[in-house]
């Protein structure tokens, strides 16, 4: 069974991006000579992700391929949008997300969106973590963890630092 993992940068005050959903702050924090981004990506054959957060990253792409080698999912409610060279998803993650698990490939990677992953928090579906914490403090915006009903314990694998970016790598401890 495919695992589903996070990976993404929040403020140090935990969020992924600015009261207008902008992520200019990441783009403008010094990355240092290379990211864990190339080698994380080349393990990853499906993205998912929130209807908002793709719309902030089109923006941010111009004319570069999106996401070229792996297969791209973004879940909106509204019935009626549809994404070019994306698969638009109006069901509810957790039993999607659970349906793609059950196909074959390498693992399945939730890019942002706390109201997408609220759902699977609560599912207790992540396996694992690659959170990179920025020296930024926002003071408000949009949060990686939304309340919810969730409680799970941690198993930390690593840190890594590049540049001004702490990265933290957990993973679910089975039971």
């Amino acid at each position: 069974m495919r695992k589903v993992v996070f990976y993404g940068a929040v403020t140090l005050d935990g969020y992924l991006a600015d009261q207008d959903n902008s992520l200019t702050w990441l783009f403008e924090t010094d990355t240092g000579e290379g990211t864990t981004y190339e080698k994380f990506i080349q393990n990853i054959d499906a993205v998912v992700m929130g209807r908002v957060t793709y719309e902030e990253v089109l923006k941010l792409q111009q004319d570069e391929p999106f996401y070229p080698d792996q297969e791209v999912y973004v879940f909106t409610r509204d019935t009626t949008k549809s994404f070019e060279d994306t698969h638009t998803v109006h069901e509810n993650p957790v039993s999607f997300i659970n349906k793609l698990k059950e196909q074959d490939g390498k693992p399945i990677w939730i890019v942002g969106g706390g109201n997408l992953l609220k759902p699977l928090l609560e599912a207790n579906m992540i396996d694992e973590w690659w959170i990179q914490i920025t020296p930024i403090l926002l003071g408000k915006g949009k949060r990686l963890f939304e309340d919810g009903d969730y409680l799970e314990r941690l198993e930390l694998v690593d840190t890594t630092t590049f540049g001004q970016f702490v990265e933290l790598h957990y993973q679910k401890i089975e039971e």
